[in-house]
Parts: C-alpha cells; structure tokens; sequence
C-alpha cells in the first residue's frame, strides 16, 4: 500500500459542503448482492436457501461533485458494490434487496434495454486494467467517436473533435495525432486517461473508478488521481472510487466507506478516517500501514482472515479478529449509526 501522507484538520474541499445530504446524486438503500447455487445460506436469514450473500444490506450515499472512497481488504464487496450500481451483475449474482437511486431516480428495476442508456451517458466506469476496457484492434479515435455519438446527436465530424477535446482533457499529448493510435501504442498510464477519456465520453453525472492506479507507478498514480479530482471538480460529477489503497484515498477523497465482510462499517469523512478512525477495523486498517516521518521495526497485523461469505459469523463478522469485542458482537449485528462526526457500526464505539 501507498504511505499514507499527513493530511491537516479541516482541509476537507468545498464539494462537501455543496453536497446535499437531501438530494444525493447517488443513493444505496440496503442493497442486497446474493450468489445462488453455492450450497447454503451462508449465516442465518443472509439469503434464500441455497445462496450466499455477498453484499449484506450496503447503504451508502454520494453528493453532486464529491468524491467517495470505498476500502477495505480483498473480497470486502467493493468492487461488487460498484457492479450492483452499473448493472453489471451476472448470473448467478443477482440484486435481491434494496434500492438503487441515480439523482433521485430508481435505477436498478430499469430493463436491460433503458440501463444500457444509463451506463455511459448518466454513469462512466473506469476499470482497473485500461486493456481490457479498449478494443486492440480498434483505434483510439474509432472507439471514442463511436461512444461519443452513442451518447449524444453529434454528427461523425463534431463527435471527432470532441474526441480531440477529451483526450486533450485527460492529458494526451498532441490529441489529433493520437486518434489514429491504437492501444498498444500507449503507456500504460496513457492507456488509463483514454480509459478515462471514454467514461466522460457521454458527460456522465457518475463516475465509478474500480482500483484505476493498482497497475500504475507511483508518479502516474499521482497524475491520476490529480485528473480524477480534476474531472469532479470542473464538470460537478459525483466520482465513486474503490480500492484498497489508503494512500490513494487520503489524496482524492472528501469522504471514505469502509467495508468489512460485504458491510459498511464506517462512513466518515477523510481526515477523520486518517487522523480519528472509530471502528476497530478502520484503526487496524490505519495502523497495518507505513506513515510518513514514523519509525517501526515491524507493522501491526490484523489476526485471522476475512471468513468467506458462506462462512460468516453471526453478529458482527469482524469479532472474532476484534481486540475490543464484547459478549454481543458475537450475537447482535451492529447497524451504522450517526456517531463521532460520522456513521459507525459497532457496539463498543
């Protein structure tokens, strides 16, 4: 994981407080991701019989022009969080729970046939690996007009030029040139801003970043990270990014969900998380790595491992690697609460 700078108190950005906490952009009621065919229920009342649920009851919310984080360890549900969003849920995962609003609309009872207008013109996705988002035999400048004029009424011509503006917007050196490029001709980081070029594509209100800087360096990672919060800033689009990078976090985000199990544990905005986390979790998560001008001889380690979905505890799923459980956390499931500034779910905060 990246070191994780020091952030100061109070250098939250202005997309927070524009946000409205009555009109998000994004809103995740309860939802529910299960797997069927895997031979049980996993934990008690988790899900019908014979499935496993994946994503527990996840309830998040995100403002117009804000940007949120979502980490945790691998096979936490961030990523399946952002598949629940853009509709990209494939048998045998399916929605079986909850609610899914994009600007106040319910999006995912839309048909197949409307969620595909959805993803591109109103929700942008930008994938970890840039090679498998680009067609190799296709042109740069070919699958940018061709998503342009999916998503708009421009006219071949127009829908050229626009694509010269956005690889420009992204960074791309001699923009006009590159469009008869293919992908492979591009550096990986390159790669990653035609990836982004193609999700603003369709001016989305919503953008979903699923680990974009994992492959990068780190002075790439930094370039991109700056044109994501570029990108929320100037044009007002809510940008969800997942990883498990806090370092990558405490550069981009005004706010960061933590995810345990398939739950939220912790909603908080980002300088609380680095400098006040509350859940054990997020505190093991925080001390588990290296911190600029601080000396160890080892890193602490969180004990145990993430249980498998199918092999949940009841209560609280992070209890048995808890330091500071108590007798309930192994009987009661703890549910976010508006606690220290944020929303916690745990019975010793």
């Amino acid at each position: 994981m990246t070191a994780v700078p020091t952030v100061a108190a109070g250098a939250m950005t202005a997309s927070v407080a524009s946000a409205s906490p009555q009109s998000p952009l994004l809103e995740l009621r309860a939802i529910t991701v299960t797997l069927a065919g895997e031979g049980g229920a996993g934990e008690a009342g988790a899900g019908e019989a014979g499935a496993t649920t994946i994503l527990d009851r996840v309830s998040l919310s995100l403002g117009h022009g804000e940007v949120l984080g979502v980490v945790g360890e691998s096979g936490a549900g961030k990523s399946m969080t952002g598949a629940a969003v853009i509709g990209l849920l494939e048998p045998p995962l399916a929605l079986t729970g909850g609610e899914i609003l994009l600007d106040g609309q319910r999006i995912d009872t839309l048909p197949e046939r409307e969620m595909r207008r959805v993803r591109g013109a109103r929700i942008g996705m930008i994938f970890q690996d840039p090679l498998t988002s680009l067609n190799p035999v296709m042109t740069i400048g070919h699958q940018l007009v061709e998503t342009i004029r999916q998503h708009s009424d421009r006219d071949r011509r127009a829908a050229r030029e626009y694509a010269v503006t956005l690889l420009g917007d992204v960074g791309i050196p001699s923009p006009a040139d590159r469009l008869s490029s293919y992908p492979h001709e591009f550096s990986g980081g390159m790669r990653q801003r035609v990836v982004i070029a193609l999700a603003l594509a369709g001016d989305p209100q919503l953008i979903i970043a699923d680990e974009p800087t994992t492959a990068l360096d780190v002075s790439i990672q930094a370039q991109i990270i700056a044109l994501l919060k570029d990108v929320a800033a100037k044009r007002g689009a809510g940008v969800l990014i997942i990883t498990h990078d806090l370092g990558v976090i405490a550069e981009i985000a005004d706010r960061v969900a933590v995810m345990y199990a398939g739950r939220v544990v912790e909603v908080a905005p980002i300088e609380d998380i680095l400098h006040r986390p509350a859940h054990p979790y997020t505190r093991a998560l925080m001390g588990s790595i290296p911190t600029l001008g601080q000396r160890r001889e080892t890193l602490p380690q969180i004990p145990g491992a993430m249980p498998r979905p199918s092999a949940r505890p009841a209560g609280c799923a992070f209890h048995p690697r808890c330091a500071e459980r108590l007798p309930r956390c192994a009987a009661e499931r703890p549910e976010l609460e508006a606690k220290r500034g944020g929303e916690v779910a745990c019975w010793a905060v």
